[in-house]
């Protein structure tokens, strides 16, 4: 199972430390939290039937229905791409079906001027539309990509914060470890906590391994996606401005490459199109299922992948720990409250009372000493070891007394200091805030930027079809009026055209038929 979980990268960070605690078992999402998930798509796996199993990353054939959803660009597409290789191979074989053919001048019909001059106008009209549409789709496509590595920086800081946090407690293990050596302190628990520091240090180790790893191929992933579409449509805009040029001033072998170059830029917008409306939906699907998240970490579309119900059972570690550290605090002050009249001073107690034994650490009145200032307060008022058993003016204690206490108090403030890091990673707390800075602040961004880069795809892949069609049919009239030489010819001599009398075409087929 940590191999599965390994691909999932932000996840991590809550498996590690559930594998610590011990907890197997994978949750699923249940039939209330199913039923409530609208994602119902035809999964092209599976013939086409609905695929209704929820948002699920680590399922594919929840990606391969959304992926479906782009089917329109995909088919458009490959029908604008079949649609060249059809009418190449027809340009081809009329080719070279006329190159036989004696060919002579003959006069273009009056409205030839006519026809031109319109074709280049509504060319020019389309031109301008596949500019418009290729600077809509660069700018949205910026501020996508932009936005989508804000969102990959808040998973890795919640990575790093979670591995800081596993490090502060293996820190303090060790410093208490350190601390209790040489008290009467039993070796089992130093060993414990020996043991327990190493896993944990390897548990941070591998969420801030995967995190490297992991941001290194998912930037990359962005950065190629990013410069090569940006290079196509910064060259279909080059493009279109050329074909545009070029066909004004008739530069007829040039007309013809950019054409297809053209051609083949507009498969490209189809099929981005397809990809980034498919994109829009799995950001739509992404910030749906964060917002279940938001309401309930325990039972929602993501648990599937995010182990938070299985982390409840080792937040009863914690439970216990703040008990402890409760009963101990009040049992002190029992004791003091013996030895002493008046019972206004006491230890502060870093907890408020059961059953939730909340963690306040602030909540202490003037009378009351924090744990840890208990140490600086021994040697104020103590003798340590005095001679002769005198102590001027201060409790007479014992070395390995006044050892003991000091390594006691200082190991639980130092365990207590890393406590609301724990308790936020066990609590998902961690992921929680996560998820509610990507909600408030970039999903509505997020699906607004993709939605633009799709519908200025869409906008740009109709004008580079219509815009193509128009140099198209321009070319094509041209190729089928040229002139003997294949050259293009002033204005004044642009009157002929190249047309075969009928006794010409007798002897062609008299020729073809010997």
């Amino acid at each position: 199972m940590g191999g599965k979980w390994s691909r999932i990268w932000f996840i991590m960070i809550l498996l590690l430390i559930s594998s610590f605690y011990h907890i197997q078992g994978q949750p699923n999402t249940t039939t209330q939290t199913e039923a409530r998930d609208d994602t119902v798509r035809p999964d092209p796996l599976e013939n086409l039937k609905k695929y209704r199993g929820g948002y699920d990353v680590t399922n594919v054939h929840y990606w391969s229905s959304t992926a479906y959803t782009g089917i329109a660009g995909y088919v458009l597409g490959a029908l604008w791409l079949l649609c060249g290789v059809v009418f190449g191979a027809f340009l081809v074989a009329t080719t070279c079906c006329k190159t036989n053919r004696k060919l002579k001048k003959h006069k273009k019909p009056a409205f030839h001027k006519q026809y031109y001059l319109w074709n280049i106008i509504v060319a020019v009209f389309f031109a301008l539309l596949a500019i418009v549409g290729t600077s809509l789709v660069l700018g949205g496509n910026t501020k996508f990509h932009s936005r989508a590595d804000k969102i990959i920086d808040i998973i890795i800081d919640t990575a790093d914060d979670a591995s800081t946090a596993i490090y502060d407690t293996t820190g303090a293990m060790k410093m208490t470890r350190t601390n209790l050596q040489g008290t009467n302190v039993d070796a089992s628990t130093t060993r414990f906590l020996e043991s327990t520091s190493r896993q944990l240090d390897s548990t941070a180790d591998d969420i801030q391994r995967q995190a490297r790893k992991n941001r290194h191929k998912i930037d990359l992933g962005l950065r190629i996606l990013y410069i090569v579409s940006t290079v196509i449509f910064a060259l279909n805009l080059v493009a279109v401005i050329g074909l545009t040029a070029v066909g004004v001033i008739k530069i007829r072998r040039v007309l013809h490459i950019l054409i297809v170059l053209c051609w083949l830029i507009a498969v490209l917008c189809w099929v981005f199109f397809g990809a980034y409306f498919f994109l829009s939906r799995f950001a739509g699907d992404t910030c749906k299922a964060l917002e279940g998240f938001q309401q309930d970490p325990y039972n929602n579309s993501l648990s599937s992948i995010l182990p938070c119900d299985q982390l409840l059972s080792a937040e009863s570690v914690l439970n216990d720990v703040s008990a402890g550290v409760y009963d101990l605090v009040n049992a002190v002050n029992a004791n003091i409250s013996r030895i002493q009249q008046d019972s206004s001073f006491g230890v502060c107690n870093p907890f408020s009372g059961p059953p939730e034994y909340n963690y306040q650490p602030n909540n202490c009145t003037e009378n009351e000493i924090r744990i840890g200032d208990i140490p600086e307060l021994l040697r104020l008022i103590t003798c340590v070891d005095p001679a002769d058993g005198i102590c001027n003016g201060g409790i007479p204690i014992s070395g390995n007394d006044f050892r003991t206490v000091v390594a006691y108090t200082s190991s639980i403030q130092i365990l207590l200091n890393t406590y609301p890091g724990m308790e936020s990673l066990l609590n998902c707390q961690t992921v929680k805030n996560a998820f509610s800075e990507i909600i408030q602040d970039h999903c509505k961004p997020v699906k607004r930027d993709v939605k633009i880069v799709w519908a200025g795809l869409l906008f740009l892949s109709i004008a580079m079809v219509f815009l193509v069609v128009t140099w198209t049919v321009e070319s094509y009239y041209e190729h089928v009026h040229r002139f003997s030489d294949g050259s293009v010819k002033p204005h004044l001599a642009d009157d002929m055209i190249e047309v075969e009398t009928p006794e010409e075409k007798e002897k062609d087929c008299v020729n073809s038929s010997q």
